[in-house]
């Protein structure tokens, strides 16, 4: 799928958060290439004007750096989530670069910060992150099976490179967490085995299945995984295999 990139100017770029833990979201790109099919943001196209299918689209904030450093000067500390309505690290950001520049001033001021991506591209920014004070790095991993994320996550990287890019942050002393949202199919067993040494904590999240989803689930024969039931048994082994975080 080809992505239709546009650039926009914004007048604001650190918008309040009702995230528990987290005051404010920074998102450097409105769309995602990934394209997930469970994505919970695609409400974004009834404000920004969008009719092409999610994932075909990225408007770039070309000026989002700027208006950060303007808007840091007189907001209070706190910490700041990169991104909650897209991926600060999807393709188009490795041209841009809206999100690391963002970061540079991000630490000019020592804002604290949560980066959650599924994109190795967070590794570009390495030598930024670790003179953070306070930061966190997620990545997200919701199977282990490569086949699922390809029908689910069909431009998302995969699985592997995601493992990869969640040991380097690691290795480095990088605080790291992976975030499973949602729980696809999967074998619980191995994913604990494949993340297990990498992270610190882990957040699990459980899906809320839209119309569109439940449909794929039903197309592909994966309807036990409807089961509240079921996915709870799921969700129990990979707490009792990793760091849950509350």
């Amino acid at each position: 799928m080809s992505c239709i990139i546009q650039e926009i100017k914004v007048k604001s770029v650190l918008t309040r958060s009702g995230i528990p833990g987290i005051d404010y979201c920074i998102n450097p790109y409105v769309g995602c290439y990934h394209a997930c099919r469970y994505c919970y943001a695609t409400f974004m196209k009834r404000f920004t004007g969008h009719t092409e299918a999610w994932g075909s689209f990225a408007d770039v904030k070309i000026n989002a750096p700027e208006v950060l450093q303007r808007e840091l000067k007189r907001k209070e500390k706190g910490r700041v989530i990169l991104s909650s309505v897209t991926d600060a690290y999807q393709p188009v950001e490795a041209k841009y670069r809206i999100t690391r520049q963002c970061l540079e001033i991000l630490l000019q001021h020592q804002f604290d910060v949560d980066i959650l991506t599924k994109s190795p591209l967070v590794l570009r920014d390495m030598d930024i992150i670790k003179r953070f004070r306070n930061i966190d790095v997620g990545i997200t991993i919701t199977t282990d099976d490569e086949k699922i994320r390809k029908i689910f996550e069909p431009n998302a990287p995969s699985i592997n490179a995601r493992i990869n890019a969640l040991k380097r942050l690691h290795d480095n002393g990088i605080n790291t967490y992976v975030f499973i949202g949602p729980v696809l199919p999967m074998n619980p067993d191995a994913l604990v085995e494949k993340i297990a040494p990498y992270v610190d904590s882990v957040l699990i999240d459980r899906m809320n299945y839209t119309p569109k989803t439940i449909d794929i689930y039903r197309r592909m024969n994966l309807t036990k995984w409807l089961d509240r039931d079921f996915t709870e048994k799921v969700i129990q082994t990979l707490k009792s295999g990793l760091p849950f975080m509350q």
